[in-house]
C-alpha cells in the first residue's frame, strides 16, 4: 500500500488543503493552463493571483505563476471559502480518549465540509477547538439531526471504527417528537424501499426488495404530541423521516417529509425534532463494551 503523500500546506480553519494530480498527458504548456481548464468554476484571474501569491504548493514548494506542466505531478492549494453565516449552537464532548471524541452535534450544523458548509461544520470546529488536526468522522448525521456522532483521533485506527456502522455493529437510538395518533398501532416494525436519486433533495419509497427497517415506538404523550423511540436496523437516507411520515406521524418541523418547504440555510428557528440519543456497540480496539448517550433531550 502506497503511502499517502504529506501536504506541503498547513491546515487552515481546520481544514487540509485540496490536491489535484495533474493528468499523465495533455495539450497544456503549464501549470497554470490546466488550473484555468480544470477548474472552471473558478474565475482566471483568481487563479492568477493565486500563483502569484504563492498559494499553490507543489512538493518542492510554491508552483511559479509559468512553471511548466509536469505530467503525473501533484499540487495542493486551499480553496476560497464561501460566505457562511455561523451556527449559534455549541458542540458538547461527551466522551473523549485517545482513540475517538463522541459529541452532540447541534441542529443546523453539518457533520464534514460539503458544498456551502464548511467552516461551519462539526469536523472543522472539533479540529480547531480540541486541537485534533487528524480527526475524522466515524459516521456522519444529518445537517438537521442534533445527537451523537463519533469521530476517530487516531488516523490508523479510521477504518476500524468505520467499520463498525458499515458492517451494522452498532446499535443506534433515535428520539423523535411527531403527532400523537391513538389509533396507530405500536410498537411496531417498519420496513420499505428507499430510493435516493443524486441530485434529487429528498428520497423516496418505491415498489421492490426491503432495503430499509425501523422499529417504531411511543415513550409518552401529551397534548396531541408523542416522544417516540426510533431504532433502525438499516441506514438508508433520510430512513427515519420517511418512515415516520409513512406512518402518518411526520416528525414535527421536517420541511422534507411529507411536504418539501423551502427553508433558508440562515434560518436556525423551529429545529426537526429528531436526536441521535444514544450509539452502542462492541469496542474493536479493546475489546470492551461501550454505551454513549446524548446529553440532549427534545422538548415534549
Amino acid at each position: 500500500m502506497r503511502r499517502k503523500l504529506r501536504p506541503p500546506l498547513p491546515q487552515r480553519h481546520g481544514l487540509d488543503p485540496a490536491r489535484l494530480r495533474l493528468p499523465a498527458e495533455g495539450p497544456w504548456a503549464t501549470v497554470r493552463d490546466h488550473l484555468v481548464e480544470r477548474l472552471h468554476r473558478v474565475e482566471p484571474e483568481r487563479i492568477d493571483a493565486m500563483l502569484a501569491e504563492g498559494r499553490v504548493h507543489g512538493l518542492d514548494g510554491p508552483v511559479a505563476p509559468d512553471a511548466p506542466f509536469v505530467p503525473g505531478t501533484w499540487i495542493w492549494f486551499h480553496r476560497d471559502l464561501p460566505d457562511e453565516a455561523p451556527v449559534p449552537f455549541a458542540i458538547g464532548v461527551v466522551h473523549r480518549d485517545d482513540a475517538i471524541v463522541v459529541v452532540d452535534k447541534p441542529h443546523f450544523l453539518a457533520t464534514i465540509p460539503r458544498g456551502r458548509h464548511v467552516v461551519e461544520t462539526a469536523l472543522v470546529r472539533l479540529r480547531r477547538d480540541l486541537g485534533l488536526p487528524d480527526l475524522v468522522p466515524a459516521h456522519r448525521l444529518d445537517r438537521v439531526t442534533a445527537g451523537l456522532i463519533m469521530f476517530v483521533v487516531d488516523p490508523r485506527l479510521r477504518g476500524r471504527y468505520q467499520l463498525l456502522f458499515k458492517d451494522r455493529l452498532v446499535r443506534k437510538e433515535y428520539e423523535a417528537i411527531a403527532p400523537h395518533r391513538p389509533d396507530l398501532a405500536l410498537p411496531r416494525r417498519v420496513t420499505s424501499r428507499i430510493v435516493k436519486v443524486k441530485g434529487v433533495i429528498t428520497a423516496q419509497e418505491v415498489e421492490g426488495p426491503v432495503n430499509a427497517e425501523t422499529h417504531v415506538e411511543l415513550v409518552e404523550h401529551r397534548g396531541g404530541w408523542g416522544r417516540y423511540r426510533l431504532v433502525p436496523a438499516t441506514g438508508r437516507t433520510h430512513q427515519l423521516r420517511l418512515h415516520m411520515a409513512s406512518l402518518g406521524v411526520p416528525i414535527r418541523n421536517d420541511d422534507f417529509y411529507p411536504v418539501l418547504r423551502d427553508k433558508p440555510l440562515d434560518d436556525f428557528t423551529d429545529p426537526l425534532q429528531l436526536l441521535a440519543k444514544a450509539l452502542e456497540f462492541t469496542d474493536p480496539v479493546t475489546g470492551e463494551h461501550r454505551r454513549f448517550a446524548s446529553t440532549l433531550r427534545l422538548e415534549l
